[in-house]
C-alpha cells in the first residue's frame, strides 16, 4: 500500500536516483525467502511431534526437561500486533529483537519457536466500523457526496482505530489525531485502501480478513523466521482461542482473582463503558484521582452575586472545594475561585454525598464527573440550572468552613485556579500551602487592585501541623527560604508545594483538633472519614489528567459495577514478585519499572460491553477487554497448530481432529495446569497427551520482547497471570523492553510526514539494509533511532561485500598460497577469531548493535587492513580469504540472513541453507599478544604520520624546523625494553602509597617518600606521578601497574616495517634498540631517545645528505 505523501517538515530522504544495488539485494532476498518457504525451514516441532522422543503419559515437565538437555529449544515472542493497519517501523524494531535472537539461537543448534498472532480484541476496529457506517449515511456508500470544502461535522468524529496494545497507541496506526484527517474513510484512503473498497470495512469481519495477511506478508518480506502454522486471530472469530480465553477467565474467577463491585474507573460517557489504556486517543496510563470534596455552604451572598442569588431563591447553595489534604481544613482562612472560570449550579443527590438536595456550585466539568459517581440528582446525566456564573461574581460571598477554626470565610479571587483540576474551587490554608500563603499576601498588598475589601483577607494563618524542618507554619517558612515573592513565581512554588506536602505527610504531627499529637499520615484518613460521616464532605474522583477516548470523548471517572482483576492481593503480589525476581530483565531500568508497577498496580477492569472480544463466561453481557485476554496467549502458540489451521480463524480442524467444542475447561486444565484428566473426556487421552507434551517442551517462553511502555500494563499483567495460572517451571524466563523508535533523529509522526511503515522501508531499502539499520538503532531502554543514511550505507556495504567475495572466489588463484603464518596472516586470523568470540557474546546478551559492530563493521575493517598490509608482500593468503568469507556469512546470518544465504550457497557452494548452519567456532585460541602487536604497529605508524604532517604545517607557516619533509628523508625508531630507572623508582613510590581497599593514592605518603629519598625537587618526578595517577583513574590500578609488554616490540616493528615504509613512502627507516644507540649516528637526539619506553617508542626524522 502506498504511504501518505510526506509533509514539508519531514526528515525522510528523497528516493535514491540509482537503485540498482538495492534492487539486486531485493532480488537475492526474494530468492532466499522462496527457498526457506519451500523447505519449511521455520516450521518447528518438538521432538515428541517429530518422533524423536516418545510422548510421555505422566511427569510431562520432568520428561520435557530431560529431552531439552539433549535437544534444546528457544521460544521467543513479541506482543501480537493489532489488526487495524499495517505494521510500522516501531513494530519492526521490537520484532527485530526476537528475529535476531531466533537467528542466533538456531545457529546454536536449538529448536527455535518464533510465532506471530494477530490481535483483534477491543474497541478500535468496532469503533472504526461504526464510524464508517455513520459516514456512509452522511456521504453515500462510496462517500461520493463528501465536500472537502464544507466544515467537518465534529459530533460524528468516531473512534480512531489503533493498536490495542498500549505500546502501539501512539505510533502511527490509523490515528486521526496523528494524521490530521477528520473522517475514517479519509484515514483508510491515506493508508492505500481504494475508496471503492472502503465500504467493506463497515463490517468488522473485513478488518480481520484484510489486515492479517498484509502483516504476514510484511514480516515474511522482512525475512522473519516465523512458524506461520501457529498463527491465529483473537475474539470468537477463532473459536479455539475463544475457548482458551474462557478457560483462563473461569480459572481466575474461581481462584477469586476476578471480583465484582463498584469501583472508580476512567469512563467514556459517549461509549457507555470504561475506557481502558488501549481505548484512548490520549491519556494512556492515567487513572482516577480521589479528592475529598469539602461542602462550604454560602451563608451570605456578595454584592457581585445578586444575579445568582435571584436565580437561586431560597434554595441552599454549597460551594464544593476539592482537596487532597483534608487534615489541613482546620486552617482555612478563605475560599478561592478562578475569576475568569465559568461555574454552574447543579442539584445534588440526597442520598450519596449529601443528606439533602442542595445546589452544588462547581464547574460543568466537575459536574460531569459527579453525575457518573451518583453525586448529582440525576445519575449519569448532567442537569443544572440555566445560568453561567463567572468566578468574579462570587468574590465577596461568605461561606462556612467545615472543621476550620474560623467558621466562616470569604470567597476571594485566585488567578492560578485551573478550570480543569478538581472543582475549580480551592480552600485557602496559608499555614501549609505555599500557593495559598503567597496569594493571601498578594491580596492583602493589592486589595484595591483586586477590588476586594481588605477585611475579607485579614485572617492570620492558623497552625495545623508541625514538621521538624519547617515548624508549624510550613508555607511561610518555605516561601521565605525559597524567596518566593509573588504567585507568579511558579517554578519556586511548585518546588515549595512538593516539599511542603512530603514533609507534612511523612514527618508532620497534628497540633490541633481531636487528632492532635498524631502523625499526619495516620490522622489524614481518620479526619477524612469523620468529615464524610458528618455530611460536610464527600469522596469525589476525576481523571488525573485529560483522557480522550477513541471516539473523541473527554472521559470522566465513573463509579461502576464492574468485573475486575484484583491485582495487588498480598498473596498474589508475593507470587508475582517471586516470578520477577527469577526473571532476566536485561537492564536495571526495566527491573525497576516492573518493581514500581507491581508496587502500585491494583484493581483492573477486565470486562466491557462494546467492541470485539470473547464473552465473559459467567456474565455474557460483558466482553473480556483486550489487555485481559492477552496475558498468557504465548502458551497458546505451543499447541495452536495441532488444534486448527491455517487458516488463522480456526475454521479448519487441525491434525489431531479436535473440534473447538471438545476443548473444555477441564481439557485446558489438564494440558496447561496438570489438572486431572476429565472423565468422561471429550478428547482422546492420546491426543491430549500430545498437546500436553508439546506445551511442556516449549514452555516457558525464553524471552518476551516489547516496548517499554507496556511495562505498566501488559507485561506486568503477564507476570501476574502467569504466576496465578502456571506452575513455576512455566514462568517466563526473561522479558526485554526497548525504547521507542525515532526516525532520522525525530519522533515518527504521520502529520509531519516523518513516518515509515515496515513495507515502506522494505521497498525503499530492502530487508537486510532495514534489518542492519534496526540493529544499529540501539539496544537499551532509551529511545532508539532509525537513520536512513545508515540504511543507504548498508546497501552499499552489502553490495560491495558481495562483489568482493564473488571476485575473490572466482579469482582465488591470484592469492598467495601456502601456510598462513606471516606477521599479517597471524594478525588477521586472530582478528577473525576475536570477532567470533565478541560477536557471539553480544548476540548472547541481546546486544545487537554490538554484534553488528563486531561481526560486520570490525570484520570489514580487519579485511581491509589485511589487504592493505599485505599488498606489497605477496598479497592475502587464499585460505584466510575463504575463511573470512565463510565466517562473515555466518556472523551476519542473524541480522542479514539474505546476503548471508547468497554468500553461503551461491558463492561458497554449500548445498544446505545457512539457516541450518552452526555459529562459527574459533580455529585456535585468540592470541592477544599478536593483536596487541598489530595495534602497536598501527599506532606507531599513526604517530609518525601525524608528526610528519605537523612538520609540514610548521614549514608552511614559515616557522623554523629541524627537519624538512619535502627533502629526502629517513627515520630512526628507538625501542626501549625497560623503563628508565627514575620512572621505576616513581612507580614504586606510587605503588607503596596506593590503598587497594579504598582504591586511592595517599598523596601525603608520596610526598613523605619523595622527601626521604631526596627527590622532592626532581622536576621529572611530580609531573610523571600526576600523569600516572590519571592513568590509574582511567584504566584501573592493575592495568596501570602492569607495564610489561606481551610481545617483542622491536621484532614486531621489524615485521611490520615493509608496511610502514609503503604507507609513509620512506625507504630508509631503521629500528634501533635504545641499548644499541650510538650518539654519533645520523638523527641522534638525546631527549627523544631518553623518552622512549616500552609501548611508546621514540622516533626521529632527519634529512639525508
Amino acid at each position: 500500500m502506498a504511504p501518505p505523501a510526506a509533509a514539508p517538515s519531514s526528515t525522510l530522504a528523497a528516493p535514491a536516483a540509482n537503485t540498482s544495488k538495492r534492487d539486486f539485494l531485493i532480488q537475492l532476498e526474494s530468492a532466499a525467502q522462496k527457498r526457506w518457504e519451500e523447505e519449511k525451514l521455520f516450521q518447528t516441532d518438538s521432538p515428541y511431534s517429530t518422533g524423536d522422543e516418545p510422548v510421555p503419559t505422566d511427569e510431562f515437565y520432568a520428561d520435557a526437561a530431560k529431552v531439552r538437555e539433549q535437544r534444546p529449544k528457544w521460544f521467543g515472542t513479541f506482543p501480537y500486533p493489532y489488526m487495524n493497519g499495517s505494521l510500522h517501523l516501531g513494530h519492526a524494531f521490537t520484532i527485530s529483537k526476537i528475529e535476531f535472537g531466533a537467528g542466533f539461537e538456531r545457529m546454536r543448534g536449538k529448536r527455535v519457536l518464533w510465532p506471530v498472532g494477530f490481535h483483534c480484541t477491543g474497541m478500535p476496529i468496532k469503533s472504526a466500523s461504526d464510524k464508517l457506517i455513520r459516514e456512509m449515511e452522511m456521504f453515500g456508500p462510496d462517500f461520493e457526496n463528501f465536500n472537502p470544502d464544507e466544515p467537518a461535522v465534529v459530533s460524528t468524529a468516531a473512534p480512531t482505530p489503533t493498536s490495542a496494545d498500549p505500546a502501539k497507541a501512539k505510533k502511527g496506526k490509523l490515528n486521526a489525531k496523528s494524521t490530521g484527517l477528520t473522517y475514517q474513510f479519509q484515514i483508510m484512503e491515506s493508508i492505500g485502501v481504494p475508496r471503492a473498497e472502503i465500504k467493506k470495512f463497515a463490517d468488522t469481519q473485513h478488518w480481520l480478513d484484510f489486515f492479517p495477511p498484509i502483516a504476514k506478508d510484511d514480516i515474511t518480506a522482512f525475512g522473519g523466521r516465523v512458524d506461520w502454522r501457529r498463527s491465529f486471530i483473537t475474539t470468537p472469530a477463532n473459536p479455539y482461542y475463544d475457548s482458551f480465553v474462557r478457560w483462563q477467565m473461569n480459572k481466575l474467577h474461581r481462584l477469586n482473582y476476578i471480583k465484582f463491585g463498584k469501583r472508580y474507573t476512567i469512563f467514556s460517557p459517549k461509549d457507555g463503558q470504561p475506557c481502558m489504556d488501549h481505548d484512548r486517543q490520549s491519556g494512556e496510563g492515567v487513572g482516577p484521582q480521589e479528592y475529598t470534596a469539602i461542602k462550604m455552604a454560602i451563608v451570605e451572598w456578595g454584592a457581585a452575586a445578586q444575579r445568582v442569588k435571584e436565580v437561586v431563591g431560597d434554595r441552599k447553595v454549597v460551594v464544593v472545594a476539592a482537596t487532597l489534604r483534608p487534615e489541613t481544613m482546620y486552617g482555612q482562612t478563605n475560599c478561592f475561585v478562578g475569576p475568569s472560570v465559568t461555574y454552574g449550579l447543579f442539584p445534588s443527590s440526597s442520598t450519596i454525598g449529601s443528606t439533602e438536595e442542595v445546589l452544588y456550585l462547581i464547574t460543568p466539568r466537575a459536574a460531569r464527573n459527579m453525575a457518573y459517581q451518583g453525586l448529582l440528582r440525576t445519575e449519569d446525566k448532567v442537569e443544572g440550572l440555566d445560568i453561567e456564573i463567572k468566578g468574579s461574581e462570587l468574590v465577596g460571598c461568605k461561606v462556612n468552613a467545615p472543621n476550620a477554626v474560623h467558621k466562616e470565610v470569604y470567597v476571594l479571587p485566585m488567578e492560578t485556579v485551573s478550570a480543569t483540576k478538581g472543582t475549580a474551587v480551592v480552600t485557602c490554608v496559608p499555614s501549609d500551602s505555599p500557593d495559598d500563603y503567597v496569594t493571601s499576601l498578594d491580596l492583602r498588598k493589592k486589595a484595591e487592585y483586586y477590588k476586594i475589601d481588605p477585611a475579607w483577607c485579614a485572617l492570620e494563618p492558623v497552625p495545623v501541623l508541625s514538621t521538624p524542618s519547617y515548624g508549624d507554619l510550613t508555607a511561610k517558612t518555605l516561601c521565605e527560604q525559597l524567596r518566593i515573592q509573588s504567585p507568579k513565581d511558579a517554578k519556586q512554588l511548585a518546588e515549595a508545594k512538593e516539599l511542603a506536602y512530603k514533609e507534612g505527610f511523612y514527618q508532620g504531627t497534628m497540633v490541633i483538633g481531636p487528632c492532635k499529637g498524631m502523625k499526619v499520615e495516620d490522622a489524614k484518613v481518620q479526619i477524612r472519614e469523620e468529615m464524610i460521616k458528618g455530611d460536610v464532605a464527600f469522596a469525589y474522583s476525576e481523571p488525573e489528567n485529560l483522557v480522550m477516548s477513541r471516539s473523541a470523548d473527554e472521559c470522566v471517572v465513573a463509579l461502576c459495577d464492574q468485573w475486575y482483576l484484583d491485582y495487588g492481593q498480598p498473596a498474589w503480589l508475593e507470587k508475582a514478585e517471586k516470578l520477577l525476581s527469577k526473571m532476566n530483565t536485561y537492564s536495571k531500568e526495566t527491573k525497576n519499572g516492573f518493581e514500581q508497577t507491581l508496587g502500585w498496580l491494583r484493581q483492573w477492569a477486565c470486562a466491557r460491553t462494546y467492541g470485539l472480544g470473547s464473552k465473559l463466561p459467567w456474565d455474557p453481557q460483558f466482553l473480556v477487554e483486550s489487555l485481559s485476554d492477552s496475558t498468557i496467549y504465548m502458551s497458546y502458540y505451543t499447541i495452536s497448530h495441532l488444534l486448527h489451521g491455517p487458516p488463522i480463524d480456526g475454521s479448519v480442524v487441525g491434525p489431531l481432529g479436535i473440534t473447538h467444542e471438545q476443548m473444555t475447561d477441564e481439557v485446558w486444565e489438564y494440558i496447561y495446569a496438570n489438572g486431572p484428566f476429565p472423565s468422561p473426556s471429550p478428547v482422546p487421552l492420546e491426543a491430549a497427551n500430545k498437546l500436553k507434551a508439546e506445551f511442556s517442551y516449549f514452555y516457558p517462553m525464553d524471552i518476551r520482547s516489547s516496548g517499554k511502555d507496556l511495562i505498566p500494563n501488559h507485561l506486568s499483567f503477564c507476570i501476574y497471570v502467569h504466576a496465578a495460572l502456571f506452575d513455576e517451571q512455566h514462568w517466563p524466563r526473561s522479558m526485554r523492553a526497548n525504547g521507542h523508535l525515532m526516525l532520522n533523529g525525530e519522533k515518527m509522526s504521520k502529520s509531519t510526514g516523518n513516518s515509515l511503515t515496515l513495507k515502506d522501508s522494505l521497498v525503499k531499502f530492502g530487508a537486510d539494509a532495514t534489518r542492519i539499520t534496526l540493529a544499529d538503532a540501539g539496544d537499551s531502554i532509551e529511545d532508539a533511532n532509525f537513520e536512513e543514511s545508515t540504511a543507504n550505507a548498508a546497501i552499499l556495504r552489502l553490495k560491495t561485500l558481495l562483489e568482493w567475495c564473488e571476485e575473490s572466489i572466482q579469482n582465488k588463484g591470484q592469492f598467495r598460497t601456502g601456510p598462513a603464518d606471516s606477521f599479517w596472516d597471524r594478525i588477521f586470523a586472530n582478528e577473525i577469531n576475536l570477532a567470533i568470540e565478541q560477536t557471539e557474546e553480544a548476540y548472547d546478551k541481546t546486544m545487537y548493535k554490538e554484534a553488528l559492530k563486531n561481526g560486520f563493521y570490525t570484520m570489514l575493517a580487519a579485511r581491509d587492513s589485511y589487504r592493505d598490509s599485505t599488498a606489497g608482500e605477496g598479497g592475502m593468503n587464499v585460505a584466510l580469504v575463504l575463511r573470512f568469507i565463510e565466517v562473515q556469512a555466518l556472523l551476519l546470518t542473524p541480522i542479514a540472513p539474505h546476503v548471508a544465504e547468497h554468500l553461503w550457497c551461491s558463492l561458497l557452494g554449500n548445498k544446505t541453507s545457512i539457516q541450518v548452519a552452526q555459529f562459527p567456532k574459533t580455529d585456535a585460541p585468540v592470541e592477544h599478544s599478536i593483536l596487541d602487536g598489530a595495534v602497536f604497529v598501527r599506532s606507531t605508524l599513526k604517530e609518525i604520520r601525524d608528526a610528519e604532517i605537523s612538520f609540514a604545517k610548521k614549514k608552511g607557516k614559515g616557522k623554523a624546523v629541524t627537519f624538512d619533509p619535502s627533502k629526502p628523508k629517513a627515520i630512526k625508531i628507538y625501542v626501549a625494553k625497560n623503563f628508565p630507572e627514575w620512572q621505576e623508582s616513581a612507580l614504586g613510590i606510587v605503588k607503596s602509597a596506593y590503598n587497594t581497599e579504598t582504591k586511592a593514592v595517599d598523596d601525603a605518603k608520596i610526598k613523605e617518600e619523595l622527601i626521604s629519598r631526596g627527590l622532592v625537587k626532581d622536576k621529572k618526578m611530580m609531573p610523571f606521578i600526576a600523569l600516572f595517577k590519571r592513568k590509574i583513574a582511567s584504566i584501573g590500578a592493575d592495568a596501570a601497574f602492569n607495564r610489561t609488554s606481551l610481545f617483542d616490540e622491536q621484532a614486531t616493528l621489524e615485521s611490520g616495517l615493509p608496511y610502514i615504509k609503503r604507507q609513509l613512502a620512506i625507504e630508509q627507516i631503521e629500528i634501533v634498540a635504545v641499548e644499541d644507540v650510538k650518539t654519533d649516528e645520523p638523527g641522534y637526539a638525546e631527549p627523544i631517545v631518553g623518552s622512549a619506553e616500552p609501548g611508546a617508542p621514540g622516533f626521529v626524522f632527519y634529512n639525508l645528505p
